[in-house]
């Protein structure tokens, strides 16, 4: 297979090599204000912080908990204003600065430091209130590799060491069989909590549906690992106030005993069948009709700024289409899943992913499965909790893909026999996050027509628990005592229109029936919102089917030029307000919420939420309390997308991407005086000639063909002569 692929692909990049499509704009230096931090701006930004001697800050990665550790460093985006006098009217370049976390584990508290200018850092500022309003405790900080190493360390000793008979008569652990924990979260049930249900599992592929029905409840509040506790033991569906109690019980034969059985490895994602013959593929046979250039992409009519933040994962700026701007900003805020269960562990879980840090986890993509052979991959850098920055080869892909359907066509069967028709291809900016047992496929298309779709696919495994009483009430049985548990995905997504320029309005439009002398009528409804209290779009309550971002001006017809936001989603129900978690994930309320732009009002979520949901240092509704007056202003859109996921035996051994996902889609409504794709060359006619013969005009596009030529048919044969 090798072989014929690197022959099939040889001959395509001879071709290639042959014809070169001319691009249709240049590549922007000025993008690079947008452009994620280079190995050498991280190296610069810790040394500089190392050098702060006042701080005593470690970069170890085996740092303990009770000391100081530089956890992440990242790009501080400029204010918009700054970036949009630099961009576009000849202003000077916003100074580049970094933003650095670091966990005082000797004082008891996280800051937040804005360090530049950048190359050569001079100076370092403490933001945390200023950001956030409050202080960050340190039971807010993520649990560091350092704290990993201790946590795992205390199983070993405090659990697996006094239950080893226990351990092998119920799950068969020997040296060649070992159970792996899989932590659970929230950590706890109110502030300053640091309590996570540790559920453990068969350690085989896809551990995570490998529940055996024993978990631990690990107190790790203290920076002193010495002073970590057991708090409570569940096993079989019981629970016990220490591992003591249960030792006890196990011997005293007074708890039902689990029966152990053989390992079967059904997680596995090995092939179960040899291929047969090489599937389809995508190729550029006369090149590539798009170009990168350090941050920047051109594509067509299209032309962007790109970057991939550790937190928050895939984002793009100064998005344009013909040198308008379209978007400052389309960007992954969150992905958040709430579950259901019997189990201590999945019963209280509500994962909110940016505080694992979701680009952090965006891996090398695989030819030919991730992303095409044909692709153009890129190298990304990041900081977050090592000992240095890490680069990850080929984590982003971009690539236009034939979605194998045409974007529009006719075919004309009376009085003449004509065609026209264009092929839909599309720009596709990709990358995959694999954070613990979910795959996030992000994609950015960019379409020849002006839409941008952001959407998100999930694939990797379900999180399930050990079948015990009443677990059939949160999924279904999917293995051998393996239950899959309901879940939700939400996705949350922004985007920072500049529809004609940055004096935008949210309008929606809707159909109803009017009792007129038809008798009844169908019309348009048109309102316009004028608060952001007004356009907070709740889940549950009817939605107009268009929701518009618009301008003051207007298209040659009078209407006012606007990009329409259609949102694609079959999530779940979000969790009731009355849960004091649910502050952290506030954004979920809302189907779509327009707001005034604010340079403090930048994320609606923080990597600081999923261990502080209760003192959440952002709370995405209180962006709305103020009640901005959003017209004619500078807008922002907030999108909620996703699904609800009840797994099921397909989900077994692992989730599919097809129909697990969600997104909007960003169209012209007026923007344009008609289709802008009209202009493309991706397009073919043909039509007939007079008497009996059809004459065909084939362009460039179609494929095959170097240049435009014209054929005529006669009614019983075809001629191939120009």
């Amino acid at each position: 297979t090798k072989t014929i692929m690197k022959k099939y692909f040889f001959f395509f990049a001879q071709c290639a090599a042959r014809s070169r499509h001319a691009l249709r704009g240049k590549h922007d230096a000025k993008s690079r204000v947008f452009a994620d931090l280079s190995r050498d701006e991280y190296a610069q930004v810790q040394e500089y912080m190392l050098l702060q001697k006042d701080l005593c800050i470690s970069t170890r990665q085996s740092t303990r908990p009770d000391e100081n550790f530089l956890f992440l460093i990242e790009l501080r985006v400029p204010r918009k204003a700054e970036v949009l006098t630099y961009l576009d009217a000849q202003g000077p370049a916003p100074r580049r600065e970094a933003t650095v976390v670091v966990y005082y584990g000797t004082e008891g508290y996280v800051k937040e430091y804005e360090v530049g200018p950048l190359p050569n850092p001079s100076y370092h500022r403490d933001v945390t209130r200023e950001r956030y309003g409050v202080d960050l405790p340190l039971s807010a900080r993520s649990v560091t590799i350092g704290e990993y190493i201790l946590l795992f360390q205390f199983i070993e000793d405090r659990v697996f060491s006094p239950l080893s008979t226990l351990l092998w008569e119920s799950f068969g652990v020997d040296h060649e069989h070992q159970l792996k924990p899989f932590e659970q979260m929230p950590r706890g049930l109110r502030a300053d909590d640091r309590h996570t249900w540790m559920s453990f599992c068969r350690e085989l592929s896809g551990l995570y549906i490998q529940p055996v029905g024993f978990e631990v409840l690990v107190n790790h509040r203290s920076t002193n690992a010495s002073r970590w506790r057991v708090e409570r033991v569940f096993y079989n569906g019981q629970y016990f106030d220490s591992v003591d109690a249960l030792q006890d019980a196990y011997s005293a034969g007074t708890v039902k005993k689990i029966v152990k059985t053989p390992w079967e490895d059904y997680g596995s994602l090995k092939p179960r069948t040899r291929p047969l013959q090489l599937g389809p593929q995508l190729v550029n046979p006369e090149g590539a009709r798009y170009s990168v250039s350090h941050n920047h992409i051109l594509y067509m009519d299209w032309s962007f700024a790109f970057g991939l933040s550790a937190a928050t994962g895939m984002r793009v700026f100064d998005v344009r289409f013909r040198d308008e701007r379209i978007l400052y900003e389309l960007s992954v805020q969150e992905a958040m899943s709430v579950y259901g269960s019997m189990t201590p562990g999945l019963g209280m879980t509500k994962f909110l992913d940016s505080g694992f840090g979701i680009g952090r986890f965006a891996h090398e993509l695989v030819r030919g499965v991730d992303c095409p052979y044909d692709a153009t991959y890129v190298d990304t850098y990041r900081y977050i909790d090592a000992a240095g920055p890490v680069r990850t080869p080929n984590s982003i892909c971009i690539f236009e893909l034939y979605l194998g359907q045409p974007l529009r066509r006719h075919f004309a069967d009376f009085f003449h026999n004509s065609y026209g028709g264009m092929a839909n291809s599309a720009l596709v900016f990709r990358t995959i996050t694999a954070i613990e047992n979910y795959d996030y496929m992000w994609d950015f298309v960019f379409y020849q027509t002006g839409a941008v779709e952001a959407k998100v696919h999930a694939t990797g495994y379900i999180s399930a628990s050990f079948l015990v009483q009443g677990s059939l009430r949160h999924g279904h049985q999917v293995a051998p005592n393996v239950l899959g548990n309901i879940h939700t995905h939400f996705i949350h997504l922004k985007a920072d229109l500049d529809v004609a320029g940055v004096k935008n309005m949210f309008q929606t439009k809707d159909m109803e029936y009017k009792n007129i002398s038809l008798p009844w009528g169908l019309i348009l409804h048109m309102p316009t919102l004028f608060s952001s209290q007004e356009a907070a779009l709740r889940h549950g309550a009817k939605t107009p089917r268009y929701l518009h971002v618009s301008s003051n001006q207007t298209n040659r017809w009078g209407h006012a030029r606007s990009y329409r936001l259609q949102v694609y989603s079959f999530a779940g129900e979000h969790l009731p307000e009355s849960q004091p978690e649910e502050r952290a994930m506030s954004w979920a309320r809302y189907k779509v919420a327009v707001t005034k732009h604010k340079d403090s009002e930048r994320s609606s979520s923080s990597v600081y939420s999923q261990n502080n949901m209760w003192n959440a240092p952002v709370d995405f509704s209180s962006f709305l309390q103020d009640n901005d007056n959003i017209h004619n202003q500078d807008l922002v859109a907030w999108v909620t997308a996703g699904f609800l996921h009840i797994p099921h035996a397909e989900d077994i051994p692992n989730t599919v991407t097809v129909g697990n996902g969600g997104g909007v889609l960003l169209r012209p409504h007026n923007y344009f005086d008609e289709d802008p794709s009209i202009d493309s060359p991706t397009a073919c006619t043909w039509s007939p000639a007079r008497r009996a013969a059809v004459r065909v005009t084939v362009w460039p596009a179609c494929p095959g063909t170097p240049a435009p030529r014209t054929y005529r048919f006669s009614a019983t044969a075809a001629s191939t002569a120009p």
